[in-house]
């Protein structure tokens, strides 16, 4: 919302405070001020000007112009804008002036001809082409017949405003308007507001002659219309022009700039339809018919559904209630009759439409947000009687409307000891209840301290006693409320899971990773790409912001690669990345809400080590993730790691699903080529874990071993065995022999190839035995080593060398 403070000194006539007082004192009382600019800035020496005469340069489309600018002797410009003529006011860059983007202006050439300044149109002055009343192409911008010659141009076009920009919250969308900021403003400065009028005068012609109107739903409270005859469409007086483009609006006509200017002072959306292209006397409000088409003012044809609300005539639809009216009834330069719309439309209704189409508008953001229900006739009234007075046009008596729809009273209380214990205060009654005065709301006292407040109309976003508070608070001042200590016999503490989670972190950092966060939605593609099983139910929004943006994850390795992908585009080959977060299951929840579950989730690409002149580059491999896995699960009882190739996206000789207890906990592995290629990254590796099962089998604690007191003893032992085991089914073959003294299996050797027979594969195990009492012999030794051996032999079929 921006907001003119010189339209505000208006409204509240005796604000003293500055624009940046207001910046300050807003944003501490509940409206953010975003900031605050002037129109004016940056711009300097641009005055009035009058064109004395003006030559064409014969072979091109300039002019030589004569320009009176007050100063003793005329300026000749070379021109080359198609509406220049003789009497012209125009504005005037002087030499030496500074224009848009910092351009200065000097003395030049033009075609052989001396140029002494510039004839300047908006959008050379910085006026956005978005609000700017004029297309470049048309010419320069004429100044009032009236203006000054020599004057600054600043205060004829309200540059030398300065516009106040609010970050408006929805339940703040009282302050979608000049009245609403105003009561803000006297509010928190108790000052009186002033709202000015306009008497409306109506012939004797009844409007109920001319139209009639009924409403088919219930998403449409009110709907009211006026008639207007004997318009004469021109442009809108500067003042109005200026006023609007200060708000962020393009003028257009004299009609539509008045609905703009309600919909800014009021808040209130209004439309106005050109009555004769109408083709019928009747409208009815209702729900559109699936199947429906309507050509909007952007001359864009929409199919229409029963979700949208729409305004029709002669069964037609001429107009999408609260969002856009139809280019076939819209205002044109041969408009004589206007009709004049006023109505509340379902917020709900009008955003879903909006999002729908995609036609996010200032009316449908205030439907959607809210209007004061209060002000409706009022609003339409005061627009109906600008357009009399600025459109020559005559106004037929009465409104013809659906109902005569006011909204509900509300009335609430709250007692001042109730105030004071919320607030922390020791406030008196006299404080607060001029707290209410000056928010305009009516409030009596009984029973000595309750206070019964009347909420007005405009207010709609205060209804309970909690609001009344905050009202009192803001008022009063946050940085007054007294600042305590909570109260509390036990300091508080991490749980659990919050534990587990620093712990994890700790670890991945240790490791050499670095922490990300990704999104939570993704492309229901990417939420299951790591999911063996098909057609995985996923969890996703019914009205998403984005394609890409609409599936909750059920795993976060592809937003990982999505991660190393943006890094390595840019040149930086090696990531090592985690994230702690959640992934979203599927319940059987009567709400439908997932199963948020922790997860840890990390991936490595590129080397571990670089090259160097010493060494060569060492990249990284599933031993070098399975290790960092190793150390985050340090702890951990009966680790298992065991190869699959059922997951889809990974590589199926290079993927293992890692237990703790025979409980499924993760996996750790690289990413399949082909998915890899997908994604645009290099060879990487990943791992993910389920936190909320390592909270489960975590061990209650660490149990101390005593050292013990006598040296290890190792023996080597090489075999041969079919190529298709692997190390864990060697390791689990060796523990299973139940040598009691066996505290460590170590591979250090694996060979397949030459001089071994096909199939075939050598892998070589150094083990350690040590007992805690005293030093093993040789016979124990060597029973053990029979014994392990056996079990080698008879489970894996194993010859060893």
């Amino acid at each position: 919302m921006l907001v003119s403070y010189k339209w505000l000194k208006e409204l509240v006539p005796e604000l003293t405070a500055t624009p940046a007082d207001l910046e300050y004192k807003m944003s501490t009382t509940g409206i953010e001020v975003e900031g605050v600019t002037s129109p004016q800035e940056g711009l300097s020496k641009l005055v009035v000007g009058e064109i004395l005469s003006s030559e064409a340069i014969p072979e091109t489309h300039l002019h030589i112009t004569q320009v009176n600018v007050g100063a003793d002797e005329a300026l000749q410009i070379v021109c080359g804008a198609p509406n220049v003529r003789v009497g012209m006011k125009v504005i005037v860059a002087l030499v030496g002036a500074r224009i848009a983007d910092n351009y200065k202006i000097k003395k030049g050439k033009i075609r052989g001809v001396e140029s002494l300044g510039m004839l300047c149109a908006l959008d050379e002055l910085g006026v956005d082409e978005k609000i700017n009343p004029m297309k470049h192409e048309e010419g320069i911008f004429e100044m009032p017949a009236d203006a000054t010659v020599g004057d600054s141009i600043f205060s004829y076009l309200d540059m030398d405003d300065e516009i106040i920009e609010l970050s408006i919250t929805p339940n703040r969308a009282d302050a979608l308007s000049m009245r609403g900021v105003a009561y803000e403003v006297g509010a928190i400065y108790g000052l009186p507001v002033h709202f000015p009028t306009k008497e409306l005068t109506e012939i004797q012609k009844r409007t109920s002659e001319k139209i009639s109107v009924s409403v088919s739903t219930d998403k449409v409270p009110t709907y009211k219309i006026r008639v207007i005859e004997g318009v004469k469409i021109a442009p809108s007086p500067l003042w109005l022009q200026t006023r609007l483009m200060n708000a962020g609006v393009r003028p257009i006509n004299n009609v539509v700039d008045v609905t703009n200017f309600i919909l800014m002072y009021y808040g209130q959306p209004l439309h106005s339809f050109d009555f004769d292209r109408f083709g019928s006397d009747e409208i009815l409000v209702r729900t559109a018919q699936d199947g429906e088409k309507l050509t909007t003012l952007d001359h864009i044809e929409r199919d229409l559904t029963a979700d949208d609300l729409v305004i029709t005539s002669n069964g037609v639809p001429v107009a999408l209630a609260g969002v856009m009216g139809g280019a076939d009834s819209e205002i044109t330069n041969e408009t004589t009759t206007v009709a004049l719309e006023a109505a509340l439309f379902n917020g709900t209704s009008i955003r879903k439409t909006s999002q729908k189409f995609a036609l996010r508008s200032e009316a449908s953001s205030r439907f959607e947000k809210g209007v004061n229900e209060g002000l409706v006739t009022e609003a339409l009234d005061f627009a109906a009687a600008m357009i009399a007075e600025l459109a020559g046009g005559a106004v037929l008596q009465g409104v013809v409307e659906s109902s005569d729809y006011q909204p509900k009273k509300v009335v609430t209380s709250i007692t001042l000891s109730r105030v004071n214990a919320a607030l922390g205060t020791n406030l008196n009654l006299d404080t607060v209840e001029k707290i209410f005065v000056q928010l305009g709301f009516g409030v009596t006292i009984e029973a000595g301290e309750k206070f019964v407040v009347e909420i007005p109309s405009r207010r709609w976003d205060i209804s309970i006693e909690a609001d009344l508070v905050e009202e009192v608070a803001r008022i009063y001042g946050y940085d007054n409320l007294p600042s305590t200590l909570p109260l509390g016999d036990e300091a508080g503490e991490l749980t659990p899971l919050q534990k587990l989670r620093r712990k994890v972190r700790t670890s991945a950092e240790a490791n050499g990773l670095s922490e990300v966060i990704g999104y939570s939605l993704v492309t229901k593609e990417k939420a299951t790409e790591m999911i063996a099983e098909k057609n995985f139910p996923t969890t996703s929004l019914l009205m998403p912001m984005t394609e890409e943006r609409q599936t909750l994850r059920v795993n976060m390795i592809p937003g990982l690669l999505d991660i190393i992908n943006y890094n390595q585009n840019r040149k930086i080959s090696n990531v090592a990345i985690y994230e702690v977060g959640n992934i979203f299951l599927p319940s059987t929840a009567q709400d439908g809400r997932p199963i948020e579950v922790p997860n840890l989730a990390l991936a490595i690409s590129g080397n571990v080590v670089d090259a160097s002149y010493s060494h060569k580059a060492t990249p990284v491999d599933f031993f070098h993730v399975k290790g960092i896995v190793e150390n985050i699960l340090s702890g951990y009882e009966d680790l298992t790691f065991t190869a699959t190739s059922e997951m889809p996206s990974m590589h199926p000789g290079r993927t293992a699903v890692i237990a703790a207890n025979g409980h499924h906990i993760g996996f750790v592995g690289q990413i399949h080529p082909a998915t890899a290629k997908k994604y645009d990254i290099s060879e990487t590796y990943v791992a993910a874990l389920d936190l909320q099962a390592m909270l489960e089998l975590k061990p209650a604690q660490t149990i101390f071993k005593e050292i013990p007191k006598v040296q290890a003893v190792t023996r080597d032992i090489a075999m041969l065995l079919d190529a298709k085991l692997t190390n864990a089914d060697v390791i689990s073959v060796i523990t299973d022999s139940r040598v009691k003294t066996l505290t460590k299996v170590e591979l250090f050797d694996v060979y397949q190839g030459i001089n071994l027979p096909a199939h075939k594969k050598s892998m070589a195990y150094t083990l350690t035995f040590q007992t805690a009492e005293q030093s093993m012999t040789d016979d124990e030794i060597t029973n053990a080593m029979a014994k392990i051996t056996t079990h080698l032999i008879e489970k894996l079929n194993a010859e060893i060398r």
